[in-house]
Parts: structure tokens; C-alpha cells; sequence
């Protein structure tokens, strides 16, 4: 018989066997405040921290508790099957790894985003690149191996640019581009301020604007011979506002699946698949952009009605199996990760992503197989109740 991903739990067991016990932890509270001691201050209060009071970003992850599986017995889950078909794609779970401007930062070696790619292909989870990285876009996707990957663009003001990211994307192997669409400002981030720090304004997680020749072609000089500069240049072409008269343009930059991230409002949605987009990203940047606003989870069952068939991603407080579970019955077709990976990522490098995906995926299988869910398609909204 083929592997389950609930298996992992006897690799553990057999391991404690031998004497051999975890050394990475195995709920996220411990996982955060473990990770809390391995990260640089600036990088913890930039990772962990969310706008204003955080309040939103605490109710994403509660949102979860207002919601329970409902056990259904005699169904023979004795094989479950955690595959979806995303963009063409047939991929083993319906986990991602979502975007994290940072995670370059977060490994010892300051490499994360080398980390996680080779994470991906060492699990069939998919990375989704950020804009921001350490590395280069085509030295992140050399790391994928089999798996999959898909390039977020944080959309420059500078189309050219924005075209020439995009195009480099394509040409290095990414599969989709993710238009995130909620960060062309920061928000009010008050660890952040508190601590002055800005990791972009130092000259960190820039790569892929350092390295494409049309940011570089915006300088007098090159970011080597004057860093600062090209910091400045930055901060001046970052941000894109965009409408939804500029989403022809987006559409026309290339053939790949666009996704739109950010979306919670179902007339967004609409308008989104009104437009050609290939995908619908149900996020509220983990709570990270804005303070004040509902659930992402809250907002998932209408994005869903509203996506009629198209394809809908989902993050936003995911931080155990069971809410990847309740996510997928609230109808997402793909659950992102963002902290816990960062947080292995920073315990234990590229085996601590591994260690933290295969931990998501065996609490999720073997949820599905105690409460009598084969597959994703048995889970549906009735099998959740409001608690």
C-alpha cells in the first residue's frame, strides 16, 4: 500500500522506539515561542507581528474554533486522498506555502527563500515566491525540483518593470503569478515602527529588482557600486495601486494562470472572473496589512459562491490540520501556510518546513480518516456545524 500522510506519526513513534525523540516541536504554540528565541528581534517582530492592535490577526485564527467537523462513521476511510487539481495541475495535498516577504531572513544562513524552494521539492508542496527575496526568482525555482512553484508580484508602478518580472517568472518555470493586490502601502505595523526597522529600507529581500535589467536601468549607478541608492529607487517604485482598468494590462503580460490575492467581497470576485483571472486569493495578509477587518475565514464561503467553479486560495491564521480541514469544507481549493513554515524555517532550516508541512498533512489526513472523510470531495459545507 502506498504511504498515507498520517504515516508520519509512526515514523515518530517508531523513532521514540529507538530513543530517538523529535527535536522540532509539534503545535504551533511551541513552534512560535521556540522560534521567538532563534530569530533575529527585527525578523520576529516583522514575521510575527500584525497592523494596529492585532486584532484581526488574532480573529484569524479563532475564526477557526467557531467551526466543527461533524464525525460521520462506517464510510471506510481507510485510504484518503488529499490530491487537487489546481491550474492544470495535479498536485498530492492542497497545501501551499504562501508568499512571506521575508523568509530569506528567517534562515540561519540568510537563504530562506533557497530553504523553502527545496522544501517544496522535498514535500509536492508549492511554494509561492515572493517578490521579496534574498535570491534571485530563477535561482529560487532551480530549487523546486518536481514540484510546482507559483511567482507573487507585488506590482511596481514602473510597467516595464512589472512586465520584466513577470516575463523572467515565466521563463524560469513558475506555473501561476499571484497578483497580491493589498500591499501597494504598508499598513500601521507598530512592532515594526517601534523598532524602526524596515528590512527593505536596509537593502534586504531586494534580489529580484537588483538583478532585472530594467531596475537597473532606472540607476546611475549599479546597486553594487551604490546601494542606497537603489534602495531609494525602490521605495519609489514599489507600490502600484491598482484598478480594475489595469487588469487587462495584467492579463495581456503573459499566457500563465493569474490570481488575484487579497480578495474577500464577492463583487470583487466577480469583477475578477468578470476579467479573465484564473484563480481567486482569499486573504487579509494574515492580518498583517490592515487591523480592524473581519476573519478571512469569515469571508471564504461568499468568495467561494462568488468564484462559481473558479479556483479559490485561502490563507489567514491556518495554523493546524484541523483548519486546513474546515477551510477546505468552507470550500477553498488550495490552504496556505505563511508563520509555521517561517518558524520551522528558522528552528531548522529546510527540515524544519519539511518537518512542519508533513506535520499539517498527517493532523489533516488522519482527521479526515477519524471522522470519516475520504476525500476532499466528501468534505463540503455540511460538514461543518457553527459552534
Amino acid at each position: 500500500m502506498s504511504p498515507q500522510f498520517g504515516d508520519y506519526q509512526y515514523e515518530i513513534y517508531l523513532n521514540g522506539l529507538a530513543g530517538v525523540l523529535p527535536t522540532m516541536p509539534m503545535a504551533f504554540a511551541e513552534l512560535e515561542a521556540r522560534a521567538a528565541s532563534a530569530l533575529a528581534p527585527s525578523v520576529l517582530s516583522y514575521v510575527a507581528g500584525g497592523a494596529g492592535d492585532e486584532s484581526t490577526q488574532r480573529a484569524n485564527a479563532a475564526a477557526f474554533g467557531r467551526w466543527g467537523l461533524v464525525p460521520r462513521m462506517m464510510v471506510g476511510a481507510t485510504r484518503r486522498d488529499l490530491s487537487v487539481d489546481l491550474f492544470g495541475l495535479r498536485l498530492p495535498s492542497p497545501l501551499f506555502m504562501a508568499p512571506v516577504g521575508v523568509i530569506g531572513l528567517c534562515a540561519q544562513d540568510g537563504h530562506g527563500d533557497l530553504a523553502t524552494a527545496r522544501a517544496a521539492a522535498r514535500t509536492g508542496v508549492p511554494m509561492v515566491a515572493s517578490t521579496l527575496s534574498v535570491d534571485p526568482l530563477e535561482q529560487v525555482a532551480a530549487e523546486f525540483g518536481d514540484t510546482p512553484g507559483f511567482f507573487q508580484l507585488y506590482t511596481p508602478t514602473d510597467r516595464d518593470l512589472a512586465a520584466s518580472l513577470v516575463h523572467r517568472a515565466e521563463a524560469a518555470g513558475y506555473k501561476a503569478i499571484v497578483v497580491t493586490l493589498d500591499t501597494w502601502v504598508t499598513g500601521w505595523r507598530p512592532r515594526d515602527l517601534a523598532a524602526g526597522n524596515f528590512p527593505q529600507l536596509r537593502g534586504h529581500c531586494l534580489a529580484n529588482y537588483t538583478s532585472d535589467p530594467v531596475f537597473r536601468a532606472r540607476l546611475a549607478k549599479s546597486p553594487e557600486e551604490d546601494p542606497q541608492a537603489a534602495v531609494m529607487e525602490w521605495v519609489g517604485v514599489f507600490g502600484n495601486p491598482l484598478t480594475w482598468d489595469d487588469l487587462p494590462w495584467l492579463r495581456s503580460l503573459t499566457d500563465l494562470p493569474i490570481v488575484l490575492k487579497g480578495i474577500c467581497h464577492p463583487e470583487d470576485v466577480r469583477r475578477a472572473r468578470d476579467g479573465g483571472v484564473d484563480g481567486i486569493y482569499c486573504s487579509n495578509h494574515g492580518g498583517r496589512q490592515a487591523n480592524g477587518g473581519l476573519p478571512a475565514l469569515d469571508a471564504l464561503p461568499g468568495v467561494v459562491e462568488a468564484a462559481d467553479g473558479l479556483p479559490v486560495l485561502f490563507d489567514s491564521g491556518v495554523r493546524s490540520g484541523s483548519d486546513v480541514v474546515k477551510a477546505l469544507a468552507l470550500g477553498a481549493t488550495a490552504v496556505g501556510i505563511g508563520r509555521p513554515y517561517a518558524y520551522g524555517l528558522a528552528l531548522e532550516g529546510t527540515a524544519g518546513i519539511v518537518h512542519v508541512l508533513r506535520a499539517l498533512l498527517a493532523e489533516s489526513d488522519l482527521i479526515m480518516a477519524v471522522d470519516g472523510y475520504p476525500t476532499l470531495a466528501d468534505l463540503t459545507r455540511e460538514s461543518l456545524v457553527r459552534v
